[in-house]
């Protein structure tokens, strides 16, 4: 089943890991590229995005993961 938000356009969000680790990536690389954004901490920034995506229905149903794996995408692909 997919979920639509207003303020999204044409994206869907599907309850599951890898619609949330699509949605994070996106997101953060769309904050990282605002060329004046003073957040320094990873953990802060991490908290912005999540705030952004909060409508995404695995980190609702799934909070704790959710940041689980937004942590292990910094990671993995070596964002900061």
């Amino acid at each position: 089943m997919a979920f639509t938000s207003s303020n999204q356009g044409n994206d869907r969000y599907y309850n599951n890991a890898d619609s949330f680790a699509m949605a994070f990536d996106d997101k953060w690389k769309s904050f990282s590229s605002q060329p004046n954004k003073s957040v320094t901490s990873k953990e802060e920034k991490i908290k912005i995005i999540l705030s952004e995506i909060k409508d995404h229905p695995f980190l609702n149903e799934y909070p704790r993961e959710a940041k689980k794996i937004a942590e292990f995408r910094l990671r993995l692909l070596k964002l900061d």
